[in-house]
């Protein structure tokens, strides 16, 4: 993968629920009103500890609160990522209503999501997922999405356009999947595949 960037695996990694995040902020804001003047800054970095700032020195600090103290919920809208879900589903031939059934409930379409395990951004890559797809940038949602599309497609072929048993191996891994020859029998990724089944049927309408 030559002169591709490589992600880091991370053993451990900081997880704040965000409702809590976001009332320890609410209440910075409120408090001091010249930090919400200035607007929050957000990242995690590698040893998986999440930091803010109001002055960021860091170039992968992302604007979490806006200037005038309001959150940044820019990713609530669930059709935000459509043009790019489309788009990659389009390229690798996978149903976008798919693609954004697995974004719902892998990160609720948040972009910068980071799980207890390392997996990161909307399609929730591992890291080690990244390196093989030679993704630079796990945050940044175009990259995300395709890396994530091409990753299921793979998938599907493995599988022969078994969508259940493709989305088993999405969660718990493809060994899982060929060692069970069937959906594995992990309380997790059977409801992962429920979750996952309903939301289709939601985004096919």
């Amino acid at each position: 993968m030559g002169g591709h960037q490589r992600v880091r695996w991370v053993e451990r990694v900081t997880w704040i629920k965000p409702c809590i995040v976001l009332g320890c902020l609410i209440t910075i804001l409120l408090v001091l009103p010249s930090v919400a003047r200035a607007g929050i800054y957000r990242y995690v970095d590698q040893d998986g500890v999440i930091h803010f700032s109001n002055v960021p020195t860091n170039p992968q600090y992302t604007l979490y609160i806006k200037e005038d103290g309001d959150i940044d919920f820019r990713y609530s809208d669930k059709n935000h990522f459509d043009h790019l879900i489309e788009g990659a589903a389009r390229t690798h031939g996978v149903d976008p209503a798919l693609v954004k059934a697995i974004i719902r409930a892998e990160s609720d379409f948040d972009p910068r999501a980071v799980s207890r395990t390392g997996a990161m951004g909307l399609m929730q890559l591992m890291p080690e997922t990244a390196n093989d797809l030679a993704v630079i940038d796990a945050f940044d949602p175009g990259e995300n999405i395709d890396a994530g599309v091409r990753h299921f497609k793979d998938l599907l072929e493995l599988f022969q356009n078994d969508v259940k048993l493709s989305l088993a191996a999405y969660n718990a891994g493809k060994r899982a999947v060929l060692q069970f020859n069937a959906i594995p029998p992990y309380g997790e990724t059977q409801r992962y595949v429920k979750k996952v089944l309903h939301f289709y049927q939601v985004y096919k309408r």
